[in-house]
């Protein structure tokens, strides 16, 4: 659904230029001008496998789930975007056309900026090319970690390190141990790399050995140090 109320467009556009010091007012006008502003509710698909890119996709609030589709239909999470940042901008750099899924995981609000526009700001301010170089650089480290974190690690370390992971993203709430984000089981296992069933087990084991306690799609973690060492050893 889109938002026509320029309000949430203001906040988006001064969001945007906190992270993008340098914009002249004339860009920041054409941002704001350019900009249309959707709300998607849980378990809406933002933007489709093998769709061209067209946008550059901010997520101001909410948050968003990546995926690609896997073997036998199995779904893997790639990452969670959070507040604020951008998504959906490697496939067009790539000249290619989208490899995966991104869907909301809960209500969500999503600025689309036509991939015209942020060309132009590139061309035009070197500030904005060197932010995307860093943010593909950070993705591509995160990338081999997980690579190396999802093939080697064992299912204990990987449910550990994705618990973690949800953790220091997202953080927790007021209680300082629950976290703040509440996934199912499956998307939980889908970031783990591990079926629906083995993630099930390792959170009652995890339960059992009083490392987080579980109430419902709520996690609380109790032993965050138990957690990093079970993740750091694999």
């Amino acid at each position: 659904m889109i938002l026509k109320d320029d309000s949430i467009k203001i906040e988006i556009a001064d969001a945007i230029s906190k992270l993008w010091t340098s914009l002249t007012e004339k860009q920041q006008q054409a941002l704001f001008e350019h900009m249309n502003v959707y709300q998607f509710k849980k378990n809406e698909i933002i933007y489709k496998n093998l769709e061209y890119p067209r946008n550059l996709l901010c997520l101001f609030q909410g948050k968003v789930k990546v995926y690609k589709d896997g073997i036998s239909g199995k779904n893997q999470i790639l990452r969670v975007i959070q507040p604020v940042d951008f998504f959906g901008f490697r496939a067009y750099f790539a000249e290619e056309c989208y490899r995966t899924v991104g869907v909301a995981l809960e209500s969500s609000i999503v600025a689309f900026i036509p991939i015209e526009v942020l060309v132009d700001l590139l061309k035009e301010n070197y500030h904005i090319s060197l932010f995307f170089i860093r943010n593909l650089s950070k993705e591509l480290g995160a990338s081999d970690d997980r690579t190396v974190s999802l093939t080697q690690k064992h299912i204990r370390g990987r449910l550990a390190e994705a618990l973690l992971f949800l953790k220091d993203s997202y953080g927790v709430e007021k209680d300082g141990f629950t976290l703040s984000i509440y996934l199912s089981r499956e998307d939980l296992a889908n970031l783990s790399n591990m079926t629906t069933s083995n993630a099930i087990r390792t959170l009652s084991n995890f339960a059992g050995e009083k490392l987080i306690t579980i109430d419902g799609r709520k996690i609380k973690i109790i032993r965050d140090d138990e957690l990093r060492r079970i993740s750091k050893m694999g």
